[in-house]
């Protein structure tokens, strides 16, 4: 195992002044809507080679894990997010565009609603892909955890060791809320599952044979870069080292924990998203956590001691009740309502209705956005208002049709 320096290299950019979205979808079959390995005929350079990765302006293309995956993202960070919708927007129309050629497109959403993960994968071939190979030894990527979890990726960067530690424990307190707000998966091989968010229930589980790669999701309180390597990466890469003799993932990104830090480009990844159905909804549900996050980033340091003394078991049975039961979910926390100025058990989407009303999205172009996405609760709860517990293939299909189009012209999906 490399010895990894635990101190933070030449700075960057402060915190808030710049971030990274990345957004990922699954590619189908326009009439059926099943998923379909077309990754590499959009990834492929100027001579007609596959590659990784593509530039396509301010906005990138990348491969993932399996072949049916497109990520697209800032090509770099981005000064601010609110012309980030329209860029991604465009970079959808022209995917589209192109797959068409394919009778194929592209499904939004953290979970294709029928996708057999033993049956339909198709994992990813094509260059230097033994990292992936090691993933796939190691844990056998041919379940929903790895072939069928799609997210929205939040990049926000820190500039030093003061910087760190404020955002890291900020993005903590941030982190339980999100199902509540974004879950979009609440269907698994064609049936309702009773999760909201069942993306983050594989997500949990997917490397559960080295339960230090993910902890309990939500990461644990440290004070600073060189314990964040001593009590998060440091166990992790021990615990692999067994099965990964060649350190090929002995990297930062192995950790799976909600918010992770990414010390190469010295920015924390918020991982816990679920994709909505357009990048509107997307950069509203971003703007609005990062929002929050710097709430909490600029709190007093006595509040800031309050947030490190959250407990990450807790929080995390926060999450999953969330995670399960999207904005109806009631947390009953009190120690974590306080730090929101609460002093009752409350929903999810009450949480976040208190929020808005006091001021969170203000000036923001967004607002609007945020308000609907609330007033109508997360992205699988209207799903499941449209299905009955006993949807047929043809009426899934027909929801999923409609979310396909709210993709493609950027607009909310409605009850």
């Amino acid at each position: 195992m490399p010895v990894l320096n635990p101190i933070t290299p030449q700075p960057h950019l402060s915190a808030f002044t710049g971030y990274g979205i990345e957004l990922e979808y699954m590619i189908v079959d326009r009439r059926s809507l099943s998923a379909r390995p077309l990754a590499d005929r959009l990834l492929r350079d100027d001579a007609g080679t596959v590659v990784n990765e593509v530039a396509q302006g301010p906005v990138a293309w990348s491969n993932e894990l399996a072949a049916h995956v497109i990520e697209l993202k800032t090509n770099g960070p981005a000064p601010g997010l609110d012309s980030l919708d329209s860029l991604f927007a465009r970079a959808i129309q022209e995917i589209n565009g192109r797959l068409a050629a394919h009778d194929a497109m592209l499904l939004p959403t953290a979970m294709h609603p029928w996708f057999d993960p033993h049956a339909d994968t198709v994992l990813w071939s094509h260059g230097q892909n033994e990292i992936y190979d090691a993933y796939d030894r190691i844990f056998g990527c041919r379940g929903h955890g790895w072939s069928n979890l799609q997210s929205t990726h939040i990049n926000l960067p820190f500039a030093n060791e003061a910087e760190f530690r404020r955002l890291h424990a900020a993005v903590r307190v941030v982190l339980p809320l999100i199902p509540a707000l974004a879950a979009s998966s609440p269907l698994e091989q064609g049936r309702l599952t009773g999760w909201c968010d069942r993306r983050l229930f594989h997500y949990r589980g997917n490397q559960g044979a080295i339960p230090e790669i993910a902890g309990l999701i939500v990461p644990e309180a440290v004070t600073g870069i060189a314990q964040y390597h001593e009590h998060i990466l440091h166990p992790m890469y021990r615990a692999i080292a067994p099965r990964d003799p060649h350190g090929l993932l002995t990297d930062d990104w192995l950790n799976s924990r909600g918010a992770i830090a990414r010390f190469e480009r010295q920015t924390i990844e918020i991982r816990l998203v679920d994709v909505q159905e357009c990048p509107a909804a997307d950069l509203a549900v971003a703007d609005a956590l990062t929002r929050l996050v710097r709430r909490f980033y600029d709190a007093p340091e006595a509040h800031f001691d309050r947030q490190q003394a959250l407990d990450h078991g807790n929080m995390s049975r926060v999450l999953f009740q969330l995670a399960r039961h999207g904005g109806q979910g009631m947390i009953e926390d009190l120690d974590y309502l306080r730090l929101f100025g609460l002093v009752q058990p409350m929903t999810g989407q009450a949480c976040w209705q208190h929020l808005l009303a006091d001021g969170l999205m203000e000036g923001s172009p967004m607002a609007e956005i945020m308000e609907r996405i609330v007033d109508r609760g997360s992205l699988a709860e209207a799903i499941v208002g449209r299905l009955t517990p006993t949807a047929t293939d043809s009426a899934i299909r027909k929801v999923y049709g409609e979310m396909a189009e709210c993709l493609q012209n950027n607009h909310l999906f409605r009850i």
